[in-house]
């Protein structure tokens, strides 16, 4: 588990922009529920999907990189571990502030990767989910 969600939160929940992948039509989906999450609370957010042109009403983005800012954009990750090492690669080449893994997003490589790059500060992964801890977070940046 993160070693200080509640600072890592703050500086996920700081950013100016948000983006989700994991998000898609299924309204039942865990990534369409986090992306409805930002819009409900008027954050700027983007849709990252390899397919869909849009999700929810908004346009989205093939990758990480066609993000309209990366360096200013934290990004909720609702995927496959395997798909999750992918972007955290992109996400350290584009210098995005933070990254929350959904649970279920991460495993061992997934873990041994954040470890390894030194993203520790940057990433909240094992478990805690930002349906559950982000207004307490939000609130706390008030």
């Amino acid at each position: 588990m993160s070693t200080n969600i509640t600072e890592i939160g703050k500086l996920f929940l700081s950013s100016p922009r948000f983006a989700v992948v994991g998000a898609s039509k299924d309204q039942n989906k865990f990534g369409t529920k986090v992306l409805k999450w930002y819009q409900v609370r008027d954050k700027t957010v983007t849709p990252v999907h390899p397919k869909e042109s849009e999700l929810e009403g908004l346009a989205t983005v093939k990758t990480l990189a066609d993000l309209e800012s990366p360096a200013q954009t934290s990004v909720s990750i609702i995927t496959p571990p395997k798909v999750t090492l992918g972007l955290l690669e992109q996400a350290k080449a584009l210098d995005v502030p933070a990254l929350w893994l959904q649970p279920g997003a991460e495993d061992e490589s997934v873990i041994s990767y954040i470890r390894e790059n030194g993203l520790e500060d940057k990433v909240i992964y094992g478990g805690p989910c930002i349906l559950v801890l982000g207004d307490g977070i939000i609130k706390s940046l008030l």
